[in-house]
């Protein structure tokens, strides 16, 4: 888990009070992925009111999750510095405003920038902290977990569309934007449980003041800290070495690949269905379907994930969750009846499900507990830039050629193009690292994985509560030139040493 993180028998405690934040973020999960999609159903009214194209009017959503994962680097570091219980509380309130301000909107401008960026931005504050801290209560049963929590998407995309759909019928999109407003509140009761888990503490800091060691004797968690000379702590809010990681530029790769074709047919899906002449609240109804599915597909998968034989190679069954995913796009492009559009969304649902349980799962197995959430927030970064090209540019092409057969082609290729190169790129790095002796660094990784089990070995620190921004600190095990460095010994020397 890194150096400070918690060890065996001491660490998460995979329940408990864990089980009330799985379920905050099993509802903030579904309002950021589900809302930027149920929005959707709107579209049709914005594009009346505003006289804009199909294309302009799907920004909104598209800036909406480019802000989800655009400020992934933001949250890092905003959690890192305050922690996440009060980034979530502000983000709730963002949210809320966002929709609220949306509401009076006179252009597609003061949309972009109040639903798209605002509500985008106060989504991001929410979401990412809450997997961090998924992962401060989970471990052996954290694919379980993140299966689970991945459900609140497909649970609020079923009850969110057709939601929208009713509030556009009876109060109209500014009506209903004014109500989702009031509904993205519940994002801060979510913040308001985001409680950081008890443990003991790491041992003392190497390389700092003799005042301050026994303060930080108490902290655990996971920020980043180094100690220069002098003995003063310099947090590094983003740990951006976990670049040079190759499992991790593999997964970002493919992040970036997958992100292009991953949400276009859930985005189009419901105006696609009315183009082809179907009623519009069965239409709406679609969407429900795909998450229906997603229900039982996330946690089935998450558990699936978990067993022995199959949580060393959850990577492949990711790549080939991506595939299958591809597939169907592919294989339903010409879907045109309401029943082949129903066959679609249950297979679409099964595999986007598979995805979404997995996704997370993957990215904490490669880099680890101590560096997941910077890596999160960079990864979520390169994926943003994926959301602002994949479903603006299909949107454009539906406008330009009147056709949807051309962007599921395009979409499904995307995303079968990132299943395939993460299974290839994931059996290469593990034929390299078999076949690369171990470097200086591996080494050293090494000496310090027996040094933290030799603490894990001696008496254990007394136990308190840490404050929410102390539960993301991390002591670096680098030590400054000038001071002396502090060992944890398995056991006490025979005789003391003299002073």
């Amino acid at each position: 888990m890194g150096a400070g993180g918690p060890r065996r028998g001491t660490g998460p405690p995979d329940g408990g009070w864990g089980w009330v934040v799985l379920g905050a973020c099993f509802i903030v999960t579904g309002f950021a992925y589900g809302f930027p999609k149920a929005v959707s159903v709107f579209f049709r009214a914005l594009m009346r009111d505003f006289g804009a194209g199909y294309s302009d009017t799907a920004w909104v959503s598209s800036i909406m999750l480019a802000m989800l994962y655009g400020t992934g680097p933001v949250s890092s570091i905003l959690v890192t510095r305050f922690g996440c219980r009060p980034v979530m509380l502000v983000g709730g309130l963002l949210a809320s405003a966002g929709m609220v301000l949306a509401s009076f909107a006179t252009r597609l401008l003061e949309l972009y920038l109040t639903a798209g960026v605002l509500t985008g931005l106060g989504l991001a504050l929410n979401f990412q902290p809450s997997l961090i801290m998924l992962g401060l209560y989970f471990d052996r049963r954290r694919p379980l977990a993140n299966g689970l929590a991945a459900a609140g998407s497909p649970v609020f995309l079923s009850a969110l569309s057709p939601l929208g759909q009713q509030l556009l019928e009876h109060f109209g999109w500014r009506g209903g934007f004014l109500l989702l407003g009031g509904l993205l509140l519940h994002c801060c009761a979510c913040g308001a449980v985001m409680r950081p888990p008890p443990g003991p503490g790491p041992p003392p800091r190497t390389g700092a003041a003799p005042g301050e060691a026994d303060a930080d004797a108490d902290r655990k968690g996971l920020r980043l800290s180094t100690a220069p000379p002098g003995g003063k702590t310099r947090r590094r809010l983003l740990d951006v070495t976990v670049c040079a990681d190759r499992t991790f530029a593999v997964y970002a790769v493919t992040k970036f690949l997958m992100a292009l074709g991953l949400f276009v047919p859930a985005i189009l899906l419901v105006n696609y269905a009315k183009d082809a002449g179907v009623p519009d609240a069965d239409a709406a109804f679609l969407l429900s379907i795909v998450g229906f599915v997603d229900i039982v597909a996330r946690p089935a998968c998450g558990a699936l994930a978990g067993l022995a034989r199959l949580r060393p190679h959850v990577a492949y069954l990711f790549s080939l969750a991506l595939l299958a995913n591809g597939i169907t796009d592919l294989s339903s492009a010409r879907a045109r009846s309401y029943g082949a559009l129903v066959a679609f969304c249950v297979a679409f649902g099964l595999s986007y499900g598979m995805v979404g349980a997995l996704q997370f799962e993957v990215l904490m197995a490669a880099v680890g507990a101590h560096r997941f959430p910077s890596a999160l927030g960079l990864v979520l970064l390169i994926e943003a830039v994926a959301v602002l090209i994949g479903p603006p540019s299909a949107g454009r092409l539906v406008d330009m050629l009147k056709n949807y057969e051309i962007i599921f082609y395009m979409a499904g290729s995307e995303v079968v193009l990132a299943g395939v190169f993460m299974a290839v790129a994931t059996n290469c790095c593990l034929h390299r690292s078999r076949d690369s002796p171990p470097s200086p660094g591996s080494e050293g990784e090494a000496s310090d994985n027996e040094d933290a089990e030799a603490e894990g070995d001696s008496e254990p620190l007394p136990t308190r509560e840490p404050s929410d921004a102390e539960a993301l600190e991390v002591p670096s095990p680098v030590a400054g030139p000038s001071e002396p460095e502090v060992e944890a010994e398995p056991e006490p020397e025979p005789a003391p040493k003299s002073a």
